[in-house]
């Protein structure tokens, strides 16, 4: 494995190789699509909040694969991770004011926990 890969085995020449980021892609362009049948008063709330909780993950992931040592690519990792369970916080809310029909935030709650889970795979394949 080649130190920025995701699978052992697999030569990633760039970010936009890993799986977790073009999920991460596909996530963002949802949520935007979802926010964007908020209500205008949120314009400056929740949905700028949610949509720059989603930017963050891919760039997080992009930001750590082009940094220079391990440490410093698991630290943005971590980051994304992070962005991932703001998007969780912000998506319940969301649901409870009844901004996004309940399946859509099911369907948004499951992807973003498969990246999670992708990005907790990547961190162990990293290792300590």
């Amino acid at each position: 494995m080649k130190f920025g890969g995701c699978i052992i085995g697999t030569e990633v020449k760039s970010f936009k190789d890993l799986q977790v980021w073009q999920k991460a892609i596909l996530l963002v362009t949802r949520i935007y699509r979802v926010t964007a049948r908020f209500p205008a008063d949120e314009t400056y709330g929740l949905t700028a909040q949610l949509r720059r909780a989603a930017v963050s993950v891919p760039s997080n992931i992009a930001e750590g694969h082009g940094r220079l040592t391990r440490g410093e690519y698991k630290h943005f990792l971590g980051q994304a991770r992070g962005s991932l369970c703001e998007i969780h916080t912000q998506l319940t809310i969301a649901s409870n004011l009844n901004y996004i029909p309940k399946k859509d935030s099911d369907e948004l709650m499951c992807e973003s926990e498969e990246l999670s889970k992708m990005l907790h795979g990547l961190l162990r394949a990293l290792g300590s």
